[in-house]
């Protein structure tokens, strides 16, 4: 019975998300047909500017966010059942942070190998592995959860410090494009991006068909995972390239969103209540997708009058739920 409803919420899940993303496919000053949108995918004319519009802003514009909040809640829900920590997550522990950096030296160096597109992304997924890498090795040593998210906003501090002697040594255009990028935005993707986005994307997606089984066996306990035949070191490396290019990906393009991947798994747990991580991975993915979806329609339909950073929409979703989480574990404790 159990399986049965976790299939109809999961269905519904994905209707809502098909409606919404053609909701945020219309939104928008400038009307759309049905028959524009079509042809500027089969047969695209670039004197109609109704094509152009969909084409070069609303469908990257879309297919980002769907992207981008699928990735995040799929690496945050990755570092939550790996450190077994419901306050886990790439902005969190630092792992955001990691590929601000290295997006920041990749900006601010003056080095032309490092300001193209390709060079970003692969400076913003090395960041995010590094970083990924560095919490593996604390966690090590750490076994309180409370303790392993101190270290994490400590080393996203330290790493904000670098960021910033990074900005004050740096040229102003250079400053100015890194701390718009800062914000978060889900509008620096154009059409011809979004296919290589898509297939990074996908690529991770089918390493984490390998980690299902794993990752039930982690909510156990490592020690328990092993005994149970999981090869854990193998895990552990296919877990951090996962997150680090879920991370550094989506970072790349949209800039450091907070919050999603700290907030969303731990919905999907809530209304879920199962360690299967089939169904987990599957809802995170589609939940993520529909959190940025609603926090972009916010913005297009407030820029009129106010121009909103995505993270200031995002934080308003996220923020409660960590101190939601927070509440439950003290309570918990007490008990």
């Amino acid at each position: 019975m159990k399986v049965r409803l976790y299939k109809r919420f999961t269905f519904c899940l994905g209707l809502l998300l098909v409606i919404l993303s053609f909701v945020h496919l219309q939104s928008g000053e400038v009307a759309i047909s049905y028959s524009d949108a079509w042809n500027a995918l089969f047969s695209f004319d670039e004197q109609n500017q109704s094509q152009v519009i969909f084409r070069e802003l609303r469908l990257p514009r879309t297919g980002i966010a769907l992207l981008a909040g699928a990735g995040l809640s799929i690496a945050g829900l990755l570092m939550q059942t790996f450190f077994n920590n419901p306050l886990a997550g790439p902005s969190i522990l630092g792992v955001s942070t990691g590929s601000s950096l290295f997006v920041a030296i990749s900006l601010m160096s003056g080095l032309t190998l490092f300001t193209s597109t390709f060079g970003i992304i692969t400076a913003a997924v090395i960041g995010a592995f590094i970083y990924s890498l560095l919490l593996l090795v604390f966690s090590s040593f750490v076994r309180s959860n409370v303790s392993l998210l101190i270290i994490g906003i400590m080393l996203g501090s330290f790493t904000n410090s670098i960021i910033q002697m990074i900005q004050a040594a740096s040229d102003v255009n250079a400053l100015k494009s890194f701390t718009i990028w800062g914000f978060g935005s889900l509008q620096q993707v154009n059409y011809n991006q979004l296919l290589p986005i898509f297939i990074c994307f996908m690529l991770a997606v089918g390493m984490l068909l390998f980690l299902v089984k794993p990752l039930n066996s982690y909510v156990l306990g490592e020690d328990r995972a092993a005994q149970l035949g999981i090869n854990t070191k193998r895990v552990k490396t296919m877990l951090i390239i996962c997150v680090a290019v879920f991370t550094g990906l989506i970072t790349a393009y949209c800039g450091p969103i907070a919050f999603v991947g700290l907030a969303v798994p731990n919905i999907v747990k809530l209304l879920y209540k199962t360690c299967n991580h089939w169904y987990l991975l599957i809802a995170s993915a589609l939940v993520g997708s529909l959190l940025l979806l609603i926090c972009d329609l916010i913005i297009l339909n407030l820029e009129s009058y106010i121009q909103l950073p995505l993270n200031s929409i995002t934080s308003l979703f996220g923020a409660p739920v960590v101190i939601w989480i927070l509440l439950k574990n003290n309570m918990h404790a007490k008990n």
